[in-house]
């Protein structure tokens, strides 16, 4: 399992380049999203690696270690990170310190602790590179660094003259080390190894993490421990209180090194098991401290990885493609292969963390790497699986062998589903997978605060999540009833999918109507008023409803960026609000099954067309945020294909950029990087089901070959324009054959494939029958296109200034209010047309899926 892997790495690097001069690695820049809350880890790693060596800032947003912000300092180089998490900074353990030389040759006059130690960087010195980082300090010390799975290696150069000194901090960036974090350093070698214990960033429990510093260069002059500020050359091994009177308490070893010492490099080894095991890890990943092989190795990985998709960008503006192949990069950096590394259970089979959360990676990173890279799919589903064998459950948030908090409902379902529709099968136990997301959906766990759901009587019974739910059979924060409902009848509509294609009849039909239970939210009623008190001209919306099914009232703009107050509760404080991170607006079209049934709820396809015209337009929708993604491309089921287009060529570039504050919010593990690659490939897929929705590709032609074989599934444009004028399809062809449909299925990228699309200026026909549009669970109504009635009218003026909201949210006072309106409970009767087609037999149900 611990084979030496840089010889073999290096073989696949040298015959890549011979074979192949196009090189993807030229248009990555991790630093894309290293300010403005990106929140990305800038530093290098290997295509899901454990090891991720950065420079740690000490900015407020550094949770993936580095931020570009000049005026914050270097507090050390960390070798675990995640990327893209919001929430409290995780992981950044085990920092490496370089100074050039303590003041006055005195180990003591040199500041040990974390924050009196940072020093400034030189900004113009920074690189960032697929496997490469490098910054200079302000204390004229140099760092370059690279990874491979499990070890991160250091390569420091000083100023002439100097007696280095290199420290090791017993920390992680949010300061969570436990009681008896340990350390040892040997007085010849000059080897550090210990570990300690830590808590998540977003669950609970903790986790222990263990490391082995080995150095190579130079001849050690002296070293020892520090506690605090102080420092000794006697003692050789610490174990450290977590903290003094509340304060973390700084711990370390550090080696000093002869005078004139200019360059030294450092080997971390790294474990979740044992010291010993991190020093096995370092020794056969990293037998010869060379730093250029490793860098080299490293990004003959992401070549490999990243080789499957080449765009034609003749004519297009560079930085298109820069953030293109970057997105494609960050989806690959979390979640982590484990692997080898779990204390927590024995098994055979793969291990993979930092699935940090499904509910943002579900809607684009997940179903981007079924499609780019379906292997390593294959290994996340198997260890989702044998999570769920294990721990009881699949998760819905998880880092460091630790449950993650649940956000909505148990979206792993709609992960499994997903990836069990679309053929990903090497290895996996479709049958152990399906009993894992039926449990899901039938048992409630006792604490559902981190997996399974809540509610479940109330869910069975009622058809909905009420407020303030009365359940005796499990706990859990009781707020988000109104998303939880909605993520829930989801949920389970995509595991009605799974047991269609398993052939469990009576399952489906099950599923499939509690599938609607979305509709019992639906209050025909309730208005939607700006906080000045102005109407926003519509009515009928989803709204809270009590036990004893009397409605609640919540303001629809609640929580999103038109809510004047920036403390409103919208995250999981127990005062939050019946949406999470997310408003009633952007919430009213998470029907992903049925938007055939909620554009009859909202007055047929003009009237949807012109609520999602009202989201975008007026600022009510949060693109930086994930449940937003889906609307972008919902015009499609309206038959009106073209405003899609238009709303992804504003918000890319005007929210999504190659600067370095390129995204709009945290990238959470890729999920932003996803939604620009989708885009610009021409595709959105609808998770959960085989549809993708298309698009005029940002570049005159997309290559994908699919890691499963040779062929090659190809997206042109004729007429294609760089200043993205021409951004509506005028017609189509597949394979040389008329085509009017405005998705894709999954199929398509796993042949030798070419679709042709023909644009224009102005919206044509194309795509907007009712023939034309995504399946549906329930029936269209007859629509036709109109394309002056219900177009886009304002695209481009979304306020740059109106920044998205924070997550988590504050705590404030309780948004919800008694209603007294009279409005029956259930919005569509049980009775109607639209019940009986929820219990259609399965195979009716779902032969619109397959066909």
């Amino acid at each position: 399992m611990y084979r030496p892997l840089l010889a073999v790495l290096l073989g696949a690097h040298c015959a890549l380049v011979a074979a192949d001069e196009w090189d993807p690695l030229k248009y990555v820049d991790p630093l894309i999203g290293s300010q403005n809350g990106g929140n990305v880890f800038s530093g290098a790693s290997i295509p899901y690696g454990l090891a991720k060596p950065v420079a740690d800032t000490n900015d407020e947003s550094n949770q993936g270690g580095f931020v570009f912000n000049p005026q914050a300092g270097v507090t050390g180089f960390g070798n675990l990170h995640d990327s893209g998490t919001g929430g409290s900074p995780s992981l950044g353990n085990f920092q490496l310190f370089p100074y050039a030389s303590c003041p006055g040759d005195d180990i003591n006059r040199c500041n040990f602790p974390k924050k009196a130690r940072a020093v400034s960087f030189v900004p113009e010195s920074v690189v960032a590179r697929p496997g490469h980082f490098a910054i200079k300090l302000g204390n004229g010390v140099s760092a370059e660094m690279s990874s491979t799975h499990r070890t991160s290696i250091f390569e420091f150069d000083f100023p002439a003259g100097s007696s280095p000194l290199i420290l090791m901090d017993l920390t992680d960036l949010s300061d969570s080390r436990q009681d008896n974090g340990t350390v040892t350093v040997d007085p010849q070698s000059g080897r550090m190894k210990g570990g300690a214990r830590f808590l998540p960033s977003f669950g609970t429990g903790n986790y222990q993490a263990y490391f082995c510093v080995d150095f190579h260069g130079a001849s050690i002059r002296d070293n020892g421990i520090f506690v605090n500020s102080r420092a000794s050359t006697e003692a050789k091994e610490l174990t450290i209180s977590r903290s003094i009177n509340g304060y973390p308490l700084p711990g370390g070893a550090f080696v000093r090194f002869a005078n004139g010492t200019s360059k030294v490099r450092a080997r971390v080894g790294l474990s979740f098991i044992s010291s010993e095991l991190a020093c096995y890890n370092g020794e056969s990943e990293i037998p010869q401290f060379d730093l250029k092989s490793v860098i080299q190795a490293s990004q003959s990985l992401w070549r490999e990885k990243l080789k499957p998709i080449r765009v034609d960008d003749t004519g297009v503006n560079s930085s298109f493609t820069t953030i293109f192949y970057s997105g494609i990069y960050r989806t690959m950096i979390n979640p982590q292969d484990y692997t080898g590394e779990n204390p927590l259970w024995k098994s055979d089979e793969p291990y993979f963390d930092s699935f940090y959360c499904l509910w943002d990676s579900f809607r684009s990173q997940i179903p981007f790497l079924i499609l780019f890279d379906p292997v390593s799919v294959s290994r996340m589903i198997r260890s989702l699986i044998d999570t769920y064998v294990h721990d009881g459950w699949l998760p819905d948030c998880r880092m460091t062998f630790s449950r993650g908090y649940t956000q909505g409902g148990s979206n792993a379902d709609v992960i499994l589903a997903d990836a069990y529709l679309k053929g990903i099968s090497q290895y996996i136990d479709w049958n152990l997978g399906y009993k894992a997301v039926v449990k899901d959906a039938e048992e409630e766990p006792f604490d559902w605060c981190c997996h399974g759901r809540g509610g479940l009587d109330s869910w069975k019974t009622l058809g909905y999540i009420p407020v303030q739910d009365f359940d005796y059979k499990g706990f859990g924060t009781m707020t988000r009833s109104l998303s939880r409902t909605l993520e829930y009848a989801y949920n389970d509509f995509t595991i009605s999918l799974m047991a269609s294609k398993l052939g469990k009849t009576a399952d489906t039909a099950v599923y499939v109507k509690r599938s609607q239970n979305w509709a019992n939210l639906f209050n025909s009623s309730a208005v939607s008023n700006l906080y000045n008190g102005t109407s926003t001209g519509f009515t009928g919306f989803f709204q809270p409803k009590y036990l004893n099914k009397t409605w609640g009232y919540q303001n629809p703009l609640y929580c999103s960026r038109l809510d004047p107050n920036p403390n409103s509760v919208c995250s999981l404080q127990n005062t939050a609000g019946e949406t999470f991170e997310s408003s009633i607006w952007e919430y009213g079209f998470y029907v992903p099954h049925n938007q055939a049934g909620l554009m009859q709820l909202y007055g047929g396809q003009a009237n949807f067309v012109q609520r999602l015209n009202y989201l975008h337009d007026q600022s009510v929708g949060d693109i930086s945020n994930e449940p937003s993604f889906l609307t972008v491309f919902q015009y499609h089921y309206a038959g009106r294909p073209g405003l899609s287009a238009r709303r992804s060529h504003f918000y890319i570039p005007s929210r999504f950029s190659s600067a370095k504050d390129g995204i709009p919010g945290n990238d959470d593990s890729g999920a932003m990087g996803s939604f620009t690659v989708f885009n610009m490939m021409g595709i959105f897929p609808n998770p959960g089901q085989d549809v993708y929705f298309i698009i005029p590709p940002y570049f005159r032609s997309v290559n994908f070959t699919s890691p499963l074989g040779n062929a090659t599934a190809k997206i042109t444009i004729e007429n294609f324009d760089p200043t993205y004028h021409a951004v509506f399809i005028q017609n189509a062809t597949l394979n040389g054959q008329p085509y009017t449909k405005n998705w894709l299925s999954h199929s398509f990228f796993l042949g030798n494939n070419e679709l042709v699309l023909r644009v224009g200026t102005t919206e044509s026909t194309w795509g907007t029958h009712v023939a034309d549009v995504p399946p549906s669970l329930s029936d269209y109504p007859p629509f036709s296109f109109n394309g002056s009635d219900g177009g886009i009218s304002s695209v481009g003026e979304l306020p740059v200034s109106s920044p998205p909201r924070e997550k988590p949210r504050g705590a404030q006072g309780h948004h919800l209010t008694n209603s007294t309106s009279s409005v029956p409970p259930t919005a569509v009767p049980t009775s109607s047309p639209m019940e009986r087609r929820w219990v259609r037999t399965a195979m009716d149900l779902h032969r619109r899926w397959r066909s």
